[in-house]
């Protein structure tokens, strides 16, 4: 059976905004003590006093410090790049999915002008493409099992220095900046220096609006 103290923090730790709040002191202990007191109710078996959640909390506050001292970690950004007017295909994984991949790019040849990420999951591949890619894309794939199609998408790239990538919860700073705004991310797509965030065109300008800022606070 978890004691209070473990129940606790299990709740705060699937909430990691909560989290930094209270690292920052920008919570009322009290106030959330009587807020998630039914919940540890309902895990504990037994009424538990709004008392011994204060104190869980208050102990487990240093331990909380502990972890998300890295998370605030200043992401540099070498330059952004917007790209409009995209469409997102995801495709059932088959044996002829790479040769297909093929085509396309024989048919874009060197046009650096085109859009174009594949990634490919354990069951499924999205192909992300310049919207005047799709008549060929639905050519090529036709034989395929297209699973979903989604467009009007516009996509934000940062370039980011080497160092970036070794900082222990940078990919946190940047999806906790767009979640913050509301933004609903579309796809992510990352490579070692790029990371791209997919999104609605009607969200493009505040999802850049927010990129530009970061680590500028």
């Amino acid at each position: 059976m978890l004691s209070i103290s473990q129940i606790v923090e299990k709740i705060i730790a699937h909430q990691p905004f909560l989290a930094e709040a209270l690292v920052e002191g920008l919570i009322n202990v009290s106030s959330l003590a009587r807020k998630i007191q039914p919940e540890v109710t309902q895990h504990f078996g037994s009424d538990v006093k709004d008392g011994a959640i204060v104190m869980s909390i208050n102990r487990l506050i240093p331990k909380l410090k502990g972890k998300t001292d890295h998370l605030g970690a200043e992401v540099v950004v070498r330059d952004i790049i917007v790209r409009s007017q995209l469409v997102d295909y995801t495709y059932r994984n088959s044996s002829m999915l790479i040769e297909r991949h093929t085509d396309l790019l024989r048919v874009m040849g060197s046009n650096q002008e085109y859009f174009y990420t594949m990634v490919q999951g354990v069951f499924e591949s999205n192909l992300i493409v310049s919207q005047s890619l799709s008549e060929h894309v639905e050519d090529i794939f036709q034989e395929e099992n297209l699973l979903s199609k989604s467009g009007k998408l516009s996509a934000v790239t940062l370039k980011l220095p080497y160092e970036n990538a070794q900082q222990a919860g940078f990919y946190y700073h940047i999806l906790k900046s767009i979640a913050w705004a509301g933004i609903n991310i579309h796809e992510v797509i990352s490579t070692t220096n790029e990371f791209t965030i997919v999104v609605s065109d009607d969200a493009i300008d505040k999802t850049f609006s927010v990129l530009k800022n970061l680590g500028q606070d």
